[in-house]
């Protein structure tokens, strides 16, 4: 599986971005999908995550509210809508694909796609 994010860019606070994970290859309707984020000097950390199947979807407290994950099987594609936007969700945005029995643990996912930055401007 391969992992293209992109959607990324320059946006003022209180407003709002989506990014997009796109896949080439086989499996990936049968697996979790998710948003980690890292910003200089910090470690890298889970924002959200799509499960395949029914799709039950997690967030981290921070972004509760906010973000919005979601997936569309037919275009291997898993969308992170980011509403609110705030000065400290300022970071390189990365997907991740796996079967992880910890969601927001990165090492617990096999695959992933190269950052995309966010941006936020105050």
């Amino acid at each position: 599986v391969q992992l293209q994010a992109s959607g990324g860019g320059l946006v003022q606070a209180g407003g709002s971005r989506r990014l997009s994970c796109s896949a080439s290859g086989r499996g990936f309707i049968n697996y979790t999908v998710a948003w980690f984020r890292q910003a200089p000097g910090k470690e890298r950390e889970f924002v959200s995550a799509v499960k395949y199947g029914v799709g039950t979807t997690y967030y981290d407290d921070f972004v509760k509210g906010r973000f919005t994950i979601f997936r569309d099987n037919d275009k291997k594609t898993v969308y992170l809508q980011m509403n609110s936007l705030k000065p400290e969700d300022t970071a390189s945005y990365y997907c991740a694909t796996g079967t992880p029995l910890v969601w927001a643990d990165p090492s617990e996912y096999d695959y992933w796609g190269q950052g995309t930055q966010v941006t936020v401007s105050s």
